[in-house]
């Protein structure tokens, strides 16, 4: 499950960046016990869910604050550019209801969380 949060100054750049990183990123483990395969290695797909609360800012006050999220159209349109960028490289994608209020449950193994920021990289 990959939840998917796009700021403000996201562009297809960065839809293309998460899509090669996760579909490549080796997460999952070998034979050996190993976090060394990835979900294109292990024949696997992605639930990708579009989720702006990654971009909550709770520095400041009581409430948090969201105004680094993108909002309409762009959100979508980057959110639908991921997954066929993950479509592209082999990998199956399915989509939740973009915007809307879904019940969504994780099994998490490990557990294993990882964040990834096209715009924190070198």
């Amino acid at each position: 499950m990959v939840l998917l949060g796009v700021g403000n100054s996201d562009d297809e750049r960065d839809a293309q960046w998460i899509a090669e990183k996760v579909a490549n990123l080796r997460i999952f483990r070998d034979g050996d016990g190993l976090m060394n395969r990835s979900v294109i290695e292990t024949g696997g797909g992605i639930l990708l869910v579009s989720q702006f609360t990654l971009y909550g800012d709770a520095h400041k006050g009581r409430r948090p604050s969201f105004i680094e999220a993108a909002k309409e159209p762009q959100a979508s349109r980057l959110y639908r550019k991921a997954g066929e960028e993950l479509e592209r490289l082999g990998l199956p994608v399915a989509y939740g209801e973009f915007g809307a209020d879904m019940d969504v449950e994780l099994v998490n193994q490990g557990p294993v969380t990882i964040l990834l920021d096209s715009k924190r990289t070198p």
